[in-house]
């Protein structure tokens, strides 16, 4: 009798970009890419294209339990990611569900702001997400704009301020930290990783695309992926690295919607 191969499963807790390119549209797309099974709960309906989000619809708080709660009492999620989740009663929500699995490594990226400049997590959210959500996570891996937003303070300059503010973010409970560098300066773009180890940086010569949405989505998504499939953190974060790079160099071969594009997901298979 042939043994069952475990198959690598990953749960997206996040928001629907109705343009594809962001929230659980890309991170089905990199689960799939990375040769991983995607599993969802919706927890925002986005109406929302290239050129920006022009309308938001929280989805109610016990209906987000509802989902989450019915994909892990039948399928065995080896790792969970969330993205964007509006308020603070969604917020408590997937605190409250996922507090019977906090064997299952969480990946939670902080999603504020959208690469337009819109706004996706309320304010009063912050605080929440600070108390109620970021202990529970395996890794945080915020951008520049949102670990300031989440610390209140500047936005970091340099690597060394990177690592200071990754500090901080520890310090609130999370087990580990990625600062990614896509919106700094310089020819490389440099995250920074923390965790009890120590520090190290992951680099990666910066990209000239306007083909950027829905990076941060599948860079998260993408740790996810390598989680599942039971690589250490240090290797899901380096695998993770170089295939949103690899999808950033293949971007411009989409030519989708007037706006900033999508990564090419599925870059491998063209």
């Amino acid at each position: 009798m042939s043994s069952m191969i475990q198959t690598p499963i990953a749960m997206t807790i996040a928001g629907s970009d109705s343009g594809g390119g962001a929230g659980i549209q890309a991170d089905l797309k990199t689960f799939a890419a990375l040769g991983v099974y995607g599993c969802s709960a919706i927890a925002s309906l986005t109406a929302q294209n290239t050129q920006g989000v022009q309308s938001v619809l929280p989805i109610p708080p016990a209906f987000v339990q509802a989902q989450i709660q019915s994909v892990l009492s039948d399928i065995q999620v080896g790792a969970i990611k969330t993205g964007m989740l509006a308020t603070a009663e969604i917020i408590n929500a997937v605190a409250e569900s996922l507090k019977s699995f906090v064997r299952i490594p969480l990946v939670l990226d902080p999603v504020m702001v959208a690469t337009s400049g819109d706004r996706l997590l309320a304010e009063d959210a912050i605080k929440t997400l600070i108390k109620n959500l970021i202990p529970n996570a395996t890794i945080l891996t915020p951008n520049l704009l949102e670990a300031a937003a989440l610390l209140n303070k500047p936005v970091a300059q340099n690597i060394t301020e990177m690592q200071q503010q990754a500090e901080l973010l520890l310090a609130l409970g999370t087990q580990a930290v990625l600062m990614k560098g896509g919106h700094g300066k310089g020819d490389d773009a440099t995250d920074v990783l923390l965790t009890a180890d120590g520090f190290e940086l992951f680099s990666a010569p910066r990209i000239a695309t306007k083909n950027t949405h829905g990076t941060g989505c599948t860079l998260a998504s993408a740790i996810a992926a390598g989680l599942a499939k039971k690589l250490s953190l240090r290797d899901a974060v380096a695998q993770a690295k170089e295939y949103l790079h690899n999808a950033l160099v293949h971007s411009n071969e989409l030519s989708i919607g007037q706006g900033a594009g999508p990564v090419h997901h599925f870059y491998k298979f063209y």
